[in-house]
């Protein structure tokens, strides 16, 4: 039973992630990835906060199911690398910076939160 609820939080927070990224480039345009950035860094929060909190069943539902499919490291790679083939190189440098710092930041709060 415990893939099912995995399941159930994957099938939200991957479309969480599409409309997160849409609403972010209708926003702001396509120059930076904005909506990454953000549910990288609210799935980090949301996580942290887990961390400390909740069963092992909301883990599973939230944790690995809406957060694995909300937050995506392969998407962000991929984005960094599409600045930098761009020619957006700064852009590309800072969006690492920004994604890890604030990442880790987002974790260390939800787990201070969690506590």
């Amino acid at each position: 039973m415990n893939w099912l609820l995995v399941v159930v939080g994957a099938a939200v927070g991957a479309p969480l992630r599409w409309w997160a990224d849409l609403a972010a480039r209708t926003r702001f345009g396509p120059g930076f990835p904005w909506g990454t950035l953000a549910v990288n860094v609210a799935g980090s929060f949301v996580l942290g906060l887990l961390a400390g909190v909740a069963s092992a069943r909301a883990q599973l539902l939230l944790g690995t199911g809406l957060c694995g499919a909300l937050t995506t490291y392969s998407t962000f790679s991929y984005e960094t690398l599409r600045l930098y083939e761009d020619g957006a190189r700064l852009r590309a440098v800072l969006y690492v910076l920004v994604s890890l710092a604030a990442g880790l930041g987002a974790v260390w709060l939800g787990v201070a939160a969690g506590r």
